[in-house]
């Protein structure tokens, strides 16, 4: 069995329209957003390493997440220009060749790939979206990463910044 965690980056920020898409950093929503779900998810999960969109809100969401949760700080961090992307069959295609033998792989991306890539890998509409900042957790029964396919996934868990306390 596979365990499969992706979170969606914070909030991002449009004050500077010009600004390149992969350049754009966290609004005042998204720092506070990623430190409270990285201290939420510190009750959910073991620290993992985290492969990271090399976009730079996604980078930041990362960031925010270990602020809160030192363990996860102390762990490999990949960023990874294949993660930005806004189409779930390229991150099928990433996931599919993931390898090292790990059993568990932690993503932080970008929407609607994430939202798609959850429906299509549980084979049905499980979220209509995705929202800033929000986890999902799912459970593949496959021991091999290549072997990783659209409908075989179980939606184990999710959290949104919505539902944690304010």
């Amino acid at each position: 069995m596979l365990k499969l965690n992706l979170l969606r980056h914070a909030k991002s920020s449009w004050q500077a329209p010009d600004l390149d898409d992969h350049e754009r950093d966290l609004n005042d929503r998204g720092r506070r957003d990623a430190p409270r779900m990285g201290y939420a998810l510190a009750e959910r999960l073991e620290p993992q390493p985290v492969h990271c969109s090399s976009a730079l809100r996604a980078r930041r969401t990362l960031e925010g997440i270990c602020e809160a949760w030192p363990q996860m700080s102390v762990q490999a961090h990949v960023e990874d220009d294949a993660l930005y992307t806004f189409d779930w069959e390229d991150l099928l295609a990433w996931l599919q060749s993931f390898g090292g033998g790990s059993r568990n792989c932690f993503v932080i991306g970008h929407n609607p790939a994430l939202t798609n890539l959850c429906n299509q890998l549980v084979g049905r509409p499980a979220l209509d979206n995705l929202p800033t900042a929000g986890f999902l957790a799912l459970s593949l029964p496959v021991d091999e990463w290549s072997d990783v396919t659209e409908g075989i996934a179980t939606l184990d868990d999710w959290l949104f910044p919505r539902d944690l306390p304010a």
